[in-house]
């Protein structure tokens, strides 16, 4: 048995990992694009390093673009077999796939007006909404915490990953020659105690292990809890400053928990008297999806489900549906907080109101989540003067903020946790994916010292034989 690793492999985003057995069977482990990767990422979108059309199978861990981005474009390369994933996971991955093709459609019109005018042929999206809605047939639920048999040497077995809604590690029981073993992948691993979901499950012990690491050098810890230091923001921009707060936030997980603190905050008496808007129909199509899941949700947002049936609205809150409304927004000078996508700024409407807000040092670019360091997001996070939106250079006047707690990505205490239920000494090989190089270093030694003693961190479309 071998496995590739064909993304976030010393990298953060395009997952992708791809197991061949010994028989000649394949199994792709997500196909995720590559976000933020500057010049290079669609270079890195175009080559997959595989062949679809020599896969057997594919096991999704969750709806993420960066685990999902290039499913659409398997089945126009030969793969028309299942996609095994959670229920949660399928709704959701059919409302961001389309939503994906649909931002790339508009993008590349958008740059294609620009190359017209400068005599340069025109560029074509990765795939279509017609694409998209292809590759959604072939997305097959399978239940948590029952092990299912996709193959007569392979099984399948999802435990929660506290991640976002429908999020899993994977766990292969694979028999070759008369022997079974256990290959466990991460996917995502959420946060222990999270506002929103179940914290990530237990699972039986692996052999080998496949493992992100994010934040595999850091602690989220903070002084201030995160929805104190978004109130905080929200009244030094918008009550003090009297100026608009730009809140980058994935469609996905931090729309809702930002939605759901934003709610308690009003229900506790503590939300400042501003007009809130989601501008992102993709939001208002995912929250949807999110509360018709109530099974993937924690006890305390059970409890409040009780006294709240909508626990991601409250009084001020417009979503934005329309492109003329989006645009609207851009005349507005009242103070308000914007929340739209992407969390990363690379995508989405937010790339539009940063550029119409950037110049003015009233208002504030607010940092949510995790970041690649070469997306828009990540350079205004390393304090960046001038940054480049659509071709265009923008002086940084209006401040930035950050609240790197709010991440949906377990520190290296969480990490740490979800591995404490396996036996070191048994684990034959410990992956490292999903992480910036030298994060994946420093994390390396520490758990090296946690006892896993052969711990890799492979490069991009490497291949190793599983011992």
């Amino acid at each position: 048995m071998k496995i590739a690793f064909h993304g976030a492999a010393r990298t953060v985003t395009g997952s992708k990992h791809l197991i061949t057995l010994d028989n000649g069977k394949q199994i792709l482990l997500d196909c995720g694009m590559f976000q933020g990767m500057g010049q290079d990422t669609d270079r890195l979108n175009e080559e997959l390093g595989f062949d679809p059309r020599k896969v057997t199978y594919m096991v999704l861990s969750h709806a993420h673009i960066d685990h999902t981005g290039l499913i659409p474009r398997l089945p126009k390369l030969g793969y028309n077999g299942p996609i095994f994933c959670t229920a949660a996971t399928r709704d959701l991955t059919d409302v961001l796939l389309q939503d994906s093709a649909e931002i790339q459609r508009d993008d590349a019109k958008y740059e294609n007006k620009k190359r017209h005018q400068q005599d340069l042929p025109p560029i074509e999206p990765l795939y279509t909404v017609d694409d998209a809605l292809r590759a959604v047939k072939q997305l097959t639920p399978v239940n948590y915490n029952t092990w299912t048999r996709i193959d007569p040497d392979v099984e399948v077995l999802f435990t929660d990953a506290g991640h976002i809604i429908g999020s899993a590690c994977v766990h292969l029981r694979i028999t070759e020659h008369g022997q079974t073993r256990q290959l466990t992948f991460s996917g995502d691993v959420g946060r222990y105690g999270d506002m929103i979901l179940k914290s990530p499950e237990v699972f039986p012990q692996a052999d080998f292990i496949v493992m992100e690491s994010t934040y595999g050098s850091s602690l989220h810890e903070a002084a201030v809890p995160s929805d104190a230091e978004l109130l905080r923001y929200i009244h030094e921009t918008c009550i003090e400053n009297k100026g608009k707060l730009i809140i980058p936030a994935f469609s996905v997980g931090r729309t809702q928990e930002l939605l759901y603190a934003l709610n308690m905050a009003q229900l506790n008496g503590k939300l400042p008297k501003v007009d809130f808007f989601v501008d992102s129909p993709l939001s208002l199509e995912t929250t949807e999806v999110v509360r018709s899941h109530p099974e993937c949700f924690n006890d305390t947002l059970q409890a409040v489900l009780r006294r709240d049936d909508n626990p991601f609205d409250f009084p001020g809150l417009t979503y934005i549906r329309t492109v003329d409304e989006s645009k609207q927004l851009n005349f507005r000078t009242a103070p308000c907080v914007i929340i739209a996508a992407s969390g990363m700024a690379e995508a989405g409407r937010v790339k539009h109101h940063i550029a119409n807000n950037i110049l003015n040092p009233q208002n504030m670019i607010l940092l949510v989540g995790y970041c690649e360091p070469d997306s828009l997001g990540g350079r205004l996070m390393r304090g960046a003067k001038q940054v480049h939106i659509y071709g265009t250079l923008y002086e940084v006047n209006a401040r930035v903020g950050s609240i790197r707690s709010m991440s949906a990505h377990g520190d290296y205490h969480d990490l740490g946790h979800w591995l404490k239920c396996q036996d070191a000494q048994k684990v034959k090989k410990l992956f490292l994916v999903h992480g910036e190089y030298e994060v994946q270093q420093i994390f390396r030694e520490w758990l090296q010292k946690l006892g896993f003693g052969d711990v890799e961190i492979p490069a991009q479309h490497s291949e190793v034989t599983l011992p």
